[in-house]
């Protein structure tokens, strides 16, 4: 099946019982057992539940891995992942990676021995040059949040893979839809399913895939022994956002590229950042790993403009955390979604207190651009 099939019959699909079209909400948290020792194949919600093993059959499908697991939020799958290492272990980070997996990893995961470190560049030659000697994983964030940079998946995934590191790639900006980080060399595909996947701004969710059954049981373990699951209602909500993943995806970024093209042409923008826009080598590397160059947007206004004028501006598009909504989300990096990173941190990788993130939702492309030139309008001073 295509993937624009995919979402909406893949995993499992419907209710073999009744007859129903949609997969019921389980909602329960434990099971009858026949007799001692002999259960249904479902024992307890944390362990298993039909929902949610719908959700997860549905991603393994989309991203071509072979277990899926679904998670209480972005973060939870992150800490599933980050739960793979062992003390003194050192996992290796793009350089402008979000501010949630710096924030666990340099708070809660370095109490307990495991370490980190930067790289830079979007090669694996690059990613060669700042292997520390201890790195057992790289975690890939491509594009990168907020700053878009890319990463070639493949080359790193090789250079990663000849020294015995274990390769996570976020695919939460591009979806399975666009990009398909396991075909690439990838070992585990994570997402915050609570954006694009999602869609609709209404539940907070993580996902994870990988290929390899050793790992599928390592996670599979994680999961039920740390107890992050996702519950059966939001797993439904996620099993129907993801139904309309094509069609939205479509509209994001058939909007997204105007917009920015529209915002690279605006005198009173100095930076526009996204893909598609972005260096030739950078530009090459993402059209040869993805379909197209996403629905998220960082730029700069003019040092005459005012950022908060302009926030305050805003009557279309949402000032809020998060992004991959139907409607268009923006937001402060420095002070929102990347403020955990010191301010150190974030000058030398490039995102500074100028920076803005938006996320194009699927209105109108002429009400959304329309917003913006009113807000920076006001913003000019």
């Amino acid at each position: 099946m295509k993937d624009e099939t995919l979402v909406i019959h893949g995993g499992i699909d419907g209710d073999k019982t009744t007859g129903a079209v949609n997969v019921p909400i389980y909602q329960t948290s434990t099971y009858k057992q026949k007799e001692l020792g002999k259960s249904t194949g479902w024992e307890y919600s944390r362990t298993g539940n039909p929902t949610r093993a719908a959700l997860e059959a549905l991603i393994a499908d989309l991203e071509g891995g072979s277990a899926g697991f679904a998670f209480a939020s972005g973060m939870a799958a992150i800490t599933a992942v980050l739960s793979l290492f062992k003390p003194g272990d050192r996992v290796m980070l793009s350089e402008n990676v979000y501010g949630g997996t710096f924030r666990v990893l340099d708070k809660v995961f370095s109490r307990f021995g495991l370490k980190y470190s930067f790289f830079k560049g979007t090669t694996g030659e690059e990613f060669e040059k700042d292997l520390a000697p201890d790195a057992k994983g790289v975690l890939i964030e491509t594009p990168a949040n907020p700053l878009l940079s890319v990463t070639d998946i493949a080359s790193v995934s090789a250079a990663a893979k000849s020294k015995g590191l274990l390769v996570i790639a976020d695919n939460t900006f591009m979806t399975p839809y666009f990009q398909k980080p396991l075909s690439l060399g990838a070992d585990i595909v994570l997402h915050s399913a609570t954006k694009y996947l999602g869609g609709h701004s209404d539940l907070v969710a993580g996902l994870v895939v990988t290929k390899r059954t050793d790992l599928a049981e390592r996670l599979a373990f994680v999961q039920n022994a740390t107890g992050g699951v996702l519950g059966p209602f939001d797993s439904f909500l996620l099993i129907r956002g993801i139904k309309t993943l094509a069609v939205r995806m479509e509209r994001h970024v058939k909007n997204a590229e105007i917009i920015a093209e529209k915002l690279a042409e605006n005198k009173l923008v100095s930076k526009v950042l996204y893909p598609l826009l972005s260096d030739a080598q950078s530009r090459k590397i993402q059209l040869s790993q993805a379909k197209c160059g996403g629905a998220i947007i960082s730029f700069e206004l003019k040092e005459n403009c005012d950022e908060r004028i302009f926030f305050k501006s805003l009557r279309l598009i949402t000032l809020g955390e998060s992004l991959g909504g139907v409607e268009s989300l923006i937001c402060h990096p420095a002070s929102m979604t990347h403020s955990s990173i010191p301010a150190k941190i974030r000058k030398k990788i490039g995102i500074s207190d100028r920076l803005i993130r938006l996320s194009v939702g699927i209105e109108d492309v002429d009400d959304i651009y329309g917003d913006l030139v009113f807000a920076i309008k006001k913003a000019a001073k």
